[in-house]
């Protein structure tokens, strides 16, 4: 076999990642990864040496460039498999991915590369759809799954991302032939295909099915009716109370740092919150880890109708808030352990108000922006889910082990 030139394989794993990440609906801004194998000449050696080409930690696919590729070596970091003492250490194998990591340069592994290099096939794509995930977070999923896609795709049950999940893939992959990808309990979706185009195919392909079977199979009122005294207010008036609200609660997000606000108030984001189901399923908070990481364990949601005096919503943020901080602390001394991070703030970080829109908090203007799209991600994946079934994300002793996970804290360290 001779080694071939990286740059069209690069090239191409390129393109891929920026059509599928220009969508929202295929991934989230910084979420999900792609990647490609291919075997070069190993220019120490002479000798061909299989490389993988993946998304590195904490980039973005719609704007993904080769900078922000990790290459490794496939035989070693399957080798890794040699050396995996189990369950509860595999947080040190994401340590060793780089030991495996070829020449200089390029991004840091993400948590999902051992996913990519144990699949033995060429292309990968590891993506948060918006449609998969009302499926993968429905107290249903693996039958709705099936229902969807037949035997075009597995299911695997909820596991935090890691070297046994990777395992966990590369077993269904090796083990039912014909298969397209995978839906992540709780996650997202994994595809593969023997080149880039039919890995594409497959992914867009099953991002649209699901889309499809929801808008067919659906209840066409997945969250109850309209809650009499919570409809959306009329847009000027929506913009007063905003612009009376945001410097409020700005206050009340910055308790222990300095926040940056964004106000959205599209119509998704305002019907689900004039909708029966909102006080139900907003408590919930989300599913998918990169869903959580933005807008931590829930929003605050604001209980008194739009026609109340300013005085009184102000009011009773104000008490809400502190309910919530007092929660987030019990919350966090509930599951830290020793080797916790320390608590990062017990502010909510997404303020829901009914009639008025979310606003949505961060450390700048773009990661304030950026928890409120994944909020509004989380919606679209909330009403799939119950058009189908009973929205059921992942329970709270696993959204913490995510929230306080070292390396999701990296990652976010990492966020372009």
């Amino acid at each position: 076999m001779t080694g071939t030139s990286q740059a069209p394989v690069v090239a191409e794993l390129i393109r891929r990642s920026n059509r599928i990440g220009s969508d929202r609906r295929n991934t989230n801004y910084g979420g999900g990864n792609t990647s490609a194998k291919a075997v070069m000449e190993d220019p120490v050696s002479g000798n061909d040496v299989e490389l993988m080409w993946v998304k590195g930690s904490g980039g973005d696919l719609g704007t993904l460039s080769a900078d922000g590729l990790s290459v490794l070596v496939v035989d070693r970091l399957r080798g890794l498999k040699g050396v995996y003492r189990g369950e509860e250490h595999e947080d040190e194998l994401h340590e060793m991915l780089d030991f495996c990591r070829f020449g200089q340069g390029g991004a840091p592994p993400s948590i999902d590369t051992s996913m990519h290099g144990l699949l033995g096939v060429p292309h990968v794509d590891h993506l948060h759809p918006d449609a998969i995930i009302a499926l993968a977070a429905a107290a249903d999923g693996e039958e709705l799954t099936k229902q969807c896609f037949g035997e075009e795709v597995g299911w695997v049950p909820w596991r935090r991302p890691g070297f046994e999940l990777a395992l966990l893939i590369e077993r269904i992959h090796e083990s039912r032939s014909g298969l397209k990808g995978v839906v992540l309990g709780g996650h997202g979706l994994t595809t593969w295909g023997r080149t880039s185009q039919e890995c594409e195919r497959n992914s867009l392909g099953l991002i649209r099915r699901a889309e499809e079977f929801i808008r067919s199979q659906g209840r066409p009122e997945p969250l109850g009716g309209l809650r009499q005294g919570f409809e959306p207010l009329p847009e000027q008036e929506r913009k007063r109370r905003a612009a009376a609200l945001a410097p409020v609660l700005r206050g009340l997000a910055s308790t222990e740092r300095h926040m940056v606000g964004h106000w959205i108030d599209s119509e998704p984001v305002l019907d689900f919150l004039a909708r029966e189901a909102a006080p139900r399923v907003v408590p919930l908070g989300t599913s998918c880890p990169d869903h959580l990481l933005r807008t931590k364990v829930r929003p605050l949601l604001l209980d008194l109708p739009t026609d109340a005096p300013l005085d009184d919503l102000i009011a009773r943020l104000r008490e809400l808030h502190g309910e919530y901080r007092a929660e987030y602390l019990a919350y966090y001394e509930r599951y830290a352990g020793a080797d916790t991070p320390p608590m990062r703030g017990a502010d909510p970080t997404i303020f829901l108000v009914p009639g008025v829109g979310m606003f949505s908090f961060g450390s700048d203007s773009q990661t304030a922006r950026v928890a409120g799209e994944f909020y509004v991600a989380a919606i679209n994946a909330i009403r799939g889910a119950e058009a189908l079934s009973t929205y059921t994300p992942i329970s709270e002793a696993e959204k913490f082990r995510i929230e306080y996970w070292m390396l999701e804290e990296r990652k976010l360290q990492r966020r372009p």
